[in-house]
């Protein structure tokens, strides 16, 4: 919320210094107790030496077809400026940036100095600029630049050698204050007003306008108004102005609009917006002629309804029963408190002006907002929540105002609807508590003098304090809330300090979380780079690549976007996301991991199950050719990535690691894929994804591998740790057996672990043999077995006792013929 604290002044008595010290120690003091503060500073910046002149005389430049020679009168003296400005003319007032002076750049945001210039041959004194041009951003500026120069309205009151940068409002000391959700009451300059006064011992004045030419007749002659339900809107008022005449408005009004972010339009509108800031109540205009019913009903909208956008731009289509909009009969006029439909707009042959002011459902207007991309001033406040006891009073200040900018007449009394008597926010609670609380040892007349700074109504009976809450605060609601109230006033610096009382402990991670380091760490020395994926995606998505079965899928009530409506299952499916995005930008080697949890809604009626696993994937070449004839391109494979799953279960601290082939895997390879086993105890599965998956999103060959966390975490219970290396000599046999096809090679390491003995180190597989020689249904697997002692020399007689056993076991268990 952008303050202009010249304007908050005309609510306080006396008023703030306005001061650039004052204004920096106003703004320490609201960050100390009220809210933070983004930005604080005049809109100018550090702008300097702009002026307002007049054009004297206007001629075309003789070596140019655009530019034109001007010389300008400054109060003093007269200036030759040449400019490009389509729209200069004489007589006209417009805004110097003199020789010597500073302005922002526009394209850079540097502030630059402006210098003595010739242009084809002709100097120039200074440039005559925009309001884009000296630091206005492009959205607020009531004509686009390419219209030309700032041209100040005739009656706008300024004179040449004024201050250009005051006149414009940019040198007024502004506050831009970041707000959190429940401080909506300082989304207006009336609550900003009372925020400042509570904190700096000022007195408020509440600001009206009044004193527009009325007209004979009622607004309920012209209009009425007509609620569906409650649950739509507490109450809606209308006023109607007639006879208005739709021009640009005053430059005082302008400038406060632009300098708080607001771009002018006309005068009607500028003063809807103009009481919108100064109360917080969203109001809107329509050009009361152009409806079809005199009846403005709020309802739901019904099926197949539109919101049109004019200038022939797409309708938004509405949801039917859910979305609460003002209609005219069978017209759509606005999605209420959101957008209007620019047909109904108030424009330059507007005569009669209908102007409404609604208390809708905040719930329903933030859903409508989020569920349309359609954010807007009003729509902000009235999530957030407005006063419901200022309504028609700030709808008759604005009514009011744009009778008297539009010289238009104002019907008499507003049509209403809705507005039953509401009982105000009464709370109860007492001094003993609030001091409790907070740890003070405060008065009662203490307590209630930081209270009624607030403008709180408060009833004191021995410490026993009822407090009536206005309706501008919507968020004191509980005892809790005055607490905090009178903390913040009081001061938290004042508050007393204590040491907590207990033995302190040693801060460090749990067994889990150094797991999940361990995890990450391995991940990267293996060569993964770590990817963090979206947790919300598609239903298919989001069960497309599961561990074990299918789960219920748990879907969000309220999406983001359509893309982003459940919770994941898998960490695949964000990972190929990934890859599908590194594709499109021609990167063709990926390897990526991803380490985070996956969400199983197996019972609705609890929150769903939340799993830590860890996937990857490999695509492209592990090894790319170079100008080495010798060094071949190697593409990645099921072993590159089976070899990846191995090393980090082995350094993770899993032991007994076993794959198995996979056969229901959903969208893998059933001929690549395995399910991996710590023992008996299934942990993921690693494979290649199926060729029919990935075709369809044009991508290339994608290994992959997702394994459950919480399992490997349970199960490494060890510590991976130094083991000397042995100062004994290893000895190595070679085993060549003939078995089935249907042997597989983790059959044949089951067997030989199991019957090999304590010395055995380590076995490895370097053959596989099926050609000719081999007898049809066999084939030829060939291992080294390596044995050692840790701490003797082995003798060959313990070797080939552990061997003997070897081959005798798989030649009973898998009938091989040893070789």
């Amino acid at each position: 919320m952008k303050t202009n604290l010249k304007w908050l002044n005309e609510y306080l008595k006396p008023g703030l210094d306005l001061s650039e010290q004052a204004v920096l120690d106003l703004t320490q003091q609201i960050e100390l107790t009220a809210v933070e503060v983004e930005e604080v500073g005049q809109a100018a910046a550090k702008q300097d030496g702009l002026v307002v002149v007049r054009v004297e005389e206007v001629k075309d430049h003789p070596d140019s077809d655009h530019l034109h020679i001007t010389q300008v009168f400054d109060g003093k003296d007269t200036f030759q400026v040449v400019t490009g400005a389509p729209n200069v003319a004489e007589g006209q007032l417009v805004i110097l940036a003199s020789v010597g002076s500073h302005i922002i750049d526009r394209e850079s945001g540097e502030l630059v100095k402006i210098r003595k210039a010739k242009l084809r041959g002709e100097v120039s004194y200074g440039m005559l600029s925009a309001l884009q041009e000296i630091g206005l951003p492009d959205a607020v500026c009531p004509t686009p630049i390419e219209d030309g120069i700032y041209v100040f309205d005739a009656n706008s009151g300024v004179k040449p050698g004024d201050d250009a940068l005051e006149v414009l409002g940019l040198k007024d000391p502004m506050i831009d204050t970041d707000l959190t959700p429940n401080r909506a009451d300082l989304l207006s300059m009336r609550g900003m007003a009372y925020e400042l006064a509570a904190m700096t011992g000022q007195g408020v004045q509440e600001v009206t306008e009044n004193g527009a030419t009325e007209a004979a007749f009622l607004a309920d002659d012209q209009i009425s108004a007509a609620i569906d339900s409650p649950e739509l809107a507490t109450g809606i008022a209308m006023s109607v102005v007639n006879g208005v005449s739709v021009a640009p408005s005053a430059l005082a009004m302008q400038s406060r609009l632009w300098t708080s972010g607001i771009k002018p339009v006309n005068n009607v509108l500028d003063a809807m917006h103009y009481w919108l800031l100064a109360s917080g109540q969203p109001l809107a205009a329509f050009d009361l002629d152009k409806l079809a019913d005199k009846v403005v009903r709020v309802r739901l909208a019904e099926e197949g309804e539109v919101l049109g956008q004019g200038d022939g731009e797409e309708a938004i289509a509405l949801r039917a029963g859910k979305d609460i909009v003002l209609s005219a009969g069978k017209q759509i006029i606005a999605l209420a408190g959101i957008a209007a439909d620019p047909d109904f707009a108030v424009n330059e042959e507007t005569k009669n002006v209908l102007l409404v002011a609604g208390q809708y459902n905040p719930s329903a207007i933030r859903q409508a907002a989020r569920r349309h991309a359609l954010r807007s001033e009003s729509s902000f406040r009235l999530e957030r929540g407005i006063d419901l006891s200022n309504t028609k009073e700030a709808l008759a200040s604005a009514a009011n105002a744009v009778a008297k900018n539009a010289k238009g007449e104002l019907a008499k009394g507003q049509a209403v609807d809705g507005f039953e008597n509401s009982e105000p926010v009464v709370i109860k609670t007492t001094v003993a508590r609030i001091n409790q609380v907070l740890g003070t040892t405060l008065s009662n007349e203490t307590v209630v003098e930081l209270l009624e700074k607030l403008a709180l109504t408060v009833a004191n009976k021995d410490g026993q304090l009822t407090v009536t809450v206005p309706g501008r605060r919507t968020d004191l609601t509980i005892p809790a809330d005055l607490v905090e109230e009178v903390g913040r006033l009081y001061g938290y610096d004042n508050l007393p300090t204590a040491l907590i009382d207990g033995q302190s402990t040693a801060g460090d991670l749990t067994a889990r979380q150094k797991k999940i380091r361990a995890s990450r760490k391995i991940m990267q020395a293996l060569g993964f780079d770590q990817a963090i994926s979206y947790a919300l995606m598609t239903p298919e998505k989001a069960t497309a690549f599961n561990m074990v079965g299918q789960h219920p899928v748990l879907a969000l009530d309220y999406p983001m976007s359509s893309d982003r409506t459940t919770a994941r299952q898998n960490l695949i499916s964000g990972l190929i996301d990934d890859v599908a995005y590194n594709v499109a930008r021609s990167v063709k080697n990926i390897a990526l991991y991803e380490q985070g949890r996956v969400f199983l809604n197996d019972n609705a009626a609890v929150q769903p199950i939340e799993e830590e696993h860890i996937a990857g994937i490999l695509v492209g070449s592990i090894a790319e050719s170079t100008w080495q004839a010798t060094e071949k391109e190697r593409e990645v494979d099921f072993y590159a990535m089976k070899g990846r799953v191995e090393s980090y279960l082995e350094n993770i601290g899993i032991e007994h690691v076993t794959f198995k082939q996979a056969q229901k895997m959903q969208n893998m390879h059933p001929g690549q894929t395995a399910d991996v086993y710590s023992g008996g105890i299934y942990l993921g599965y690693v494979g290649q994804v199926h060729p029919e998956f990935v075709a369809k999103q044009k991508l290339p060959a994608i290994f992959a591998f997702e394994l459950n966390l919480e399992e490997i975490i349970r199960l490494a219970k060890r510590d991976n740790a130094y083991q000397p290396i042995s100062r004994y000599p290893q000895i190595s046999r070679d085993l060549a057996i003939l078995v089935d096809q249907n042997v597989t090679n983790q059959a044949v390491l089951d067997t030989i672990w199991e019957t090999a003995g304590k010395h055995l180190k380590d076995v490895s597989f370097f053959d596989l043999y099926t050609g000719k020689g081999t007898p049809e249904g066999k084939k030829s697997l060939a291992y080294q077995l390596t044995y050692q002692d840790q701490e003797n020399t082995l003798v060959e007689e313990h070797v080939a006792k552990d061997f003997d056993k070897v081959t005798k076991a798989l030649e009973e268990q898998l009938a091989a013929e040893i070789r």
